[in-house]
């Protein structure tokens, strides 16, 4: 059996794809430390010069986006971001959830990125790819420093997350909200404690997440479940519980996404199947890749967030019927208002955009 460390979701830590050397173990009779149970998280400042990420994508409700954090200490096996930190030279492995790089000084380079004269104000999306409120947010705080610029020059921005510090800024999205600036998706894969502890080590406890969706909607802020992703054979059958508990919590919205599994992530998601559930691993392959032409990934936009084949097609129609029984909008788009965007000036000073 493969050594789980303790509060991490990825098995082991292979090298990136764009690696120029391998390393490889090799039992030569000398003494060996023993491997240790746990790895501390490290935190590093990313020194980059814009906040604001772009994409053209069709299968994406949002032209922009900010995440305040590279790599997640949440653990999720699944995760799709987990192959971006091959660029930075680490591992999507355990790297990917140890080694947490923070935007340096964000609040003032989006600043800087909101005045400039050809900008155009339309929503913003923070954590498309990792958690805006993962555990080093209640440390560092980038995010909150990013909403309260949102909220200074009053620009739309829609978030999601599966932790339960969002409600910390609850002063700052209740202010967004009164002003149709903000929408909070809370990302639900399971109810069952000890396959959330498997898949999502780090993150909140289930029903930590529906009261965050009561919370958010008590407070008047727009809020959405995010069932992601649908693993068959996993959590699929939850697919109708989730929404049900999602929609008495008080979520108006909803959304799903089919597992991807992106270059490195496909690895390690089959090591995670083989040491928690082996007598089904090739089930859930086999259905994995009937959804996706065959593949363990299928990058193709149209298909690679829902799928395709008899499997996927029941998915989406089951989800719908859910919806519409529950009476929760599908929407993908976003209404957000855009019109009162105030572009900053020089010296922190705020001029209506004309």
């Amino acid at each position: 059996m493969v050594q789980v460390l303790k509060g991490r979701g990825a098995l082991d830590n292979p090298e990136g794809r764009f690696a120029r050397r391998t390393v490889e173990a090799v039992a030569d009779g000398w003494y060996l430390e023993p491997p240790p149970e746990s790895i501390a998280t490290e935190l590093r400042a990313d020194t980059a010069r814009t906040v604001i990420t772009r994409n053209d994508s069709p299968d994406i409700p949002f032209e922009q986006s900010i995440n305040p954090y590279r790599g997640c200490e949440h653990g999720c096996i699944y995760c799709y971001a987990r192959p971006a930190h091959a660029y930075l030279d680490l591992s999507p492995g355990i790297d990917f959830e140890t080694k947490i790089f923070y935007k340096l000084d964000a609040a003032r380079l989006l600043r800087l990125e909101l005045s400039q004269r050809g900008y155009h104000c339309r929503p913003l999306m923070l954590g498309a790819n990792t958690d805006p409120y993962q555990p080093a947010e209640r440390q560092l705080q980038v995010t909150r420093s990013i909403l309260e610029v949102l909220l200074a020059t009053r620009h739309p921005v829609s978030i999601i997350t599966k932790g339960t510090l969002v409600l910390r800024d609850l002063d700052l999205l209740r202010e967004l909200a009164a002003l149709n600036l903000t929408r909070v998706y809370v990302s639900l894969t399971t109810l069952e404690p000890e396959l959330k502890r498997q898949l999502e080590p780090r993150t909140a406890a289930p029903q930590a997440r529906l009261r965050v969706i009561h919370e958010l909607a008590a407070a008047g802020v727009p809020v959405g479940v995010m069932t992601a992703p649908i693993i068959p054979a996993i959590n699929d059958a939850e697919l109708e519980d989730l929404l049900a508990a999602a929609a008495a919590a008080g979520a108006s919205r909803a959304n799903y996404v089919l597992l991807r599994l992106p270059y490195e992530v496909a690895d390690l998601f089959r090591a995670w199947l083989a040491q928690h559930y082996p007598e089904r691993a090739a089930h859930v392959m086999s259905l994995v890749n009937q959804a996706r032409a065959g593949r363990d990934n299928d990058p193709r936009f149209g298909s690679r967030m829902r799928g395709t084949g008899a499997w996927a097609d029941l998915l989406r129609a089951r989800f719908a019927l859910a919806c519409r029984r529950l009476h929760l909008s599908a929407e993908r788009s976003s209404a957000l208002a855009t019109d009162q965007f105030l572009k900053p000036r020089g010296g922190g000073q705020l001029e209506f955009a004309l």
